[in-house]
């Protein structure tokens, strides 16, 4: 089965209050996983469709009183939005600085059981996993081991011919910012359906989708066309394992989760399929959803991790986004100043920094943004560096009404965080 690759448009934040009203209703993009799920027939028909690491997760440790609480204000302008669109549960969150600020949750975990969604239940954030892995190789570019011209040829010297000669050139920044001419529907040739089908380990399923990528002629001529692909991102992600010698899942929580104490952080649909003691995901169209157990039917295949499939509690999530906030202003510990300023600069004419969209708000200044769906989910950040703050929204479905509900409860947040200052 193809992989569904869509762009999600960004409804409320920039149309449907006073500060963005002059804007028109799609004005700007999010970006969001692409890469449908086959479905449950098509998934049993393959044979060791996703590695037990995929759904790694560890348990997080007693959270700070703060981190504890659901904030009535919150959850009052949460629920009105979740019973509207017919989300099961949703989670919204204002980070100030590098500080977790107001957080609610709302709803359910999984629609038919009574367990309540809780602030510091694991969300699947989807594309929203591409910062991560950009922050990651910008770590690796600061410590000399890559550096951002590096080409897909010199990485993987062993390949020699076998790579096309158009890909060879292709560089880390062109990979990272979606230029590489790396397309964005792996259906071609079987390569998606080799991925679902792959027994071996997420490394491995990764040095599938890359020589099955390189070895053709590029998408589109490299560096001349903004072309979304969560295959980019996974080659860059191997780039990372190769270099290292550990996979990218290590790395990730070596370098990213354990220094910034997301220790909630994991690959794959959160929980246990036993059990409700995470959320679920949730397929299916708003009115006929359908909970999804944490498995192998809950996510796409580790092959794309680098892409997308990071979750974790929200105030975690919140950990990493408000290094992004302090982090130009040469706060973060993670990384220089100017390196941030490198992730979140796009190419010019271009609206795509590494790993996040970059758009103007009369609210924010220059605001960072991205959505995040495996399908099942749905999630976005709206961040401010210039001011000082972010929102972020997480729901555990993907029907057609899920992007306009996030985006309803980010409108609502940023005006809750306006009118308090």
């Amino acid at each position: 089965m193809k992989p569904r690759n869509r762009w999600i448009p960004i409804y409320v934040v920039m149309t449907a209050w006073a500060l963005a009203a002059s804007e028109p209703k799609g004005a700007a993009v999010a970006w969001q996983t692409a890469g449908a799920l086959p479905t449950r027939e098509a998934a049993r028909a393959q044979e060791g469709v996703t590695p037990a690491a995929q759904s790694s997760s560890p348990a997080a440790p007693a959270p700070s009183p703060a981190a504890r609480s659901s904030s009535p204000e919150v959850e009052s302008l949460l629920e009105p939005i979740r019973a509207k669109h017919e989300i099961p549960g949703m989670i919204g969150a204002i980070v100030k600085g590098d500080a977790l600020g107001r957080i609610g949750a709302v709803g359910v975990r999984k629609l038919g059981s009574p367990q309540k969604l809780t602030v510091l239940d694991k969300v699947h954030i989807g594309s929203d996993t591409k910062a991560m892995t950009a922050t990651l190789l910008a770590m690796f570019v600061e410590q000399g081991k890559i550096k951002w011209g590096t080409t897909i040829a010199e990485v993987f010297p062993e390949l020699g011919e076998k790579i096309h000669a158009d890909y060879r050139g292709v560089t880390l920044e062109q990979l990272l910012t979606h230029r590489g001419g790396v397309p964005t529907d792996l259906g071609a040739n079987g390569l998606w359906g080799k991925l679902w089908a792959h027994t071996g380990t997420p490394t491995q399923q990764r040095r599938t989708l890359l020589e099955g990528v390189v070895t053709v002629q590029p998408a589109a001529k490299p560096g001349e066309k903004f072309m979304y692909a969560n295959a980019g991102y996974a080659i860059a992600g191997h780039m990372a394992e190769t270099l290292a010698g550990k996979p990218w899942e290590s790395l990730m929580q070596e370098k990213l989760f354990a220094p910034l104490g997301m220790t909630s952080a994991g690959f794959g649909a959160p929980g246990d399929a036993t059990l409700v003691d995470q959320p679920w995901g949730h397929a299916g169209k708003k009115g006929s959803l359908t909970p999804m157990p944490p498995g192998k039917m809950a996510d796409n295949p580790a092959a794309i991790g680098p892409g997308g499939t990071v979750h974790c509690s929200v105030p975690d999530w919140a950990k990493f986004v408000g290094q992004h906030i302090i982090g130009e202003r040469g706060e973060s510990t993670l990384l220089k100043g100017e390196t941030f300023a490198k992730l979140h600069a796009p190419a010019a004419g271009q609206e795509y920094a590494c790993g996040w969209g970059v758009a103007q708000r009369p609210w924010g200044g220059r605001v960072l943004t991205h959505a995040g769906s495996n399908t099942m989910w749905y999630c976005v950040a709206w961040v401010s560096p210039e001011k000082g703050f972010a929102v972020l929204i997480a729901c555990n479905c993907a029907h057609e009404e899920a992007a306009q509900g996030c985006d309803e409860a980010a409108a609502g947040l940023i005006q809750l965080h306006l009118a308090q200052k």
